[in-house]
């Protein structure tokens, strides 16, 4: 499913025009992205949780020289599953 695609199904199950529908999404993806730039984590009850979760630098290898690198740590999203998301994916 694209994002166009989930504009159509909030318009058509909300009862929104396109353009409504549309603003929607796009507030509830900005507020979200707000929110994980501070480090918030996003809790929506029966779907799941989104969350940023930190890696530790870490030392890697150049795959082409073999000559051993560090890798700086990092923070990325993450999404856990809730229980009722997963039994319905069952």
């Amino acid at each position: 499913m694209t994002k166009a695609d989930l504009v159509a199904q909030v318009a058509k199950k909300a009862g929104l025009t396109t353009k409504a529908a549309k603003d929607s999404v796009n507030t509830v993806f900005s507020t979200m992205s707000d929110a994980m730039k501070r480090g918030e984590k996003i809790v929506v009850t029966g779907f799941g949780t989104f969350m940023v979760r930190r890696r530790a630098a870490r030392k890697g290898r150049n795959p082409q020289t073999g000559a051993e690198i560090q890798i700086p740590a990092t923070k990325t999203p993450g999404f856990t599953a809730g229980k009722s998301l997963k039994r319905m994916v069952k």
